[in-house]
């Protein structure tokens, strides 16, 4: 099984870019999965799918923690 790194590197040329399981995405942050349902209950995006299960752009869930900071003074 490729990396991350390695799948995103694949799938550079395509413009896409690989989606995570809630268990990789769980691991990409070192948190649990109660943090990931109430990451999703609070706005993370989730990218839909034609199956059971989630999938995240670790892009946008990069850019939407970005934008739950708050403001610097």
């Amino acid at each position: 099984m490729a990396t991350l790194a390695e799948r995103t590197a694949i799938l550079q040329p395509t413009g896409m870019t690989p989606l995570l399981t809630t268990a990789q995405l769980q691991a990409l942050y070192g948190v649990s999965n109660w943090t990931v349902n109430e990451w999703v209950k609070a706005g993370c995006p989730v990218e839909p799918t034609s199956f059971r299960g989630r999938r995240f752009s670790a892009e946008a869930v990069r850019a939407w923690m970005a934008a739950q900071q708050p403001a610097a003074a």
